[in-house]
């Protein structure tokens, strides 16, 4: 059974950015390097990172549960008339089984409830798997962008946005 929830608190924050470690190790070699994976992981995904953005900036995070282990997570914050999605991760030992798609519907019902517009996100333009899962949920891409996030490296990701 899988089960969504907010996270709340420290120890859920803790085990989080360890699952973020873990998702990030073993899905993005080959997309990005390892060095860029590791200054990534520590910029935008480690306990410091996270609880700021939760306590500070807004964001909420949906934790989802398999048989209550953490295997997967999904990030937003609240803009002005659209959601960001910042984050939807799964661990490889339970992709396929919908549970990105349930994190994704849970994001979408958040938007509707504030009477936001539209979710957007950017995605890696050599994350084939991601952006073809985007396309098949009815995300269209928008623009595309680079971004320099420091230490010599570039994010180019296409922006992609659905309406709701």
């Amino acid at each position: 059974m899988f089960q969504i929830k907010i996270c709340s608190t420290h120890d859920e924050l803790q085990e989080l950015a360890q699952l973020a470690k873990e998702i990030w190790n073993s899905y993005f070699p080959g997309i990005i390097s390892k060095e860029q994976i590791d200054y990534m992981v520590d910029k935008y995904q480690s306990l410091p990172t996270l609880t700021k953005a939760v306590k500070q900036e807004g964001y909420t995070y949906f934790l989802g549960y398999e048989e209550k282990k953490l295997v997967g997570y999904c990030g937003v914050k609240d803009e002005e008339k659209r959601l960001f999605l910042s984050k939807l991760y799964i661990h490889e030992t339970s992709r396929g089984k919908g549970y990105s798609s349930l994190l994704l519907n849970r994001a979408i019902d958040f938007a509707k409830k504030k009477n936001l517009q539209s979710i957007y996100l950017t995605c890696n333009k050599q994350n084939v798997n991601s952006l073809h899962i985007y396309k098949y949920k009815h995300f269209s891409i928008i623009d595309d962008r680079k971004t320099d996030i420091g230490n010599g490296f570039i994010m180019d990701d296409y922006v992609m946005e659905l309406t709701i």
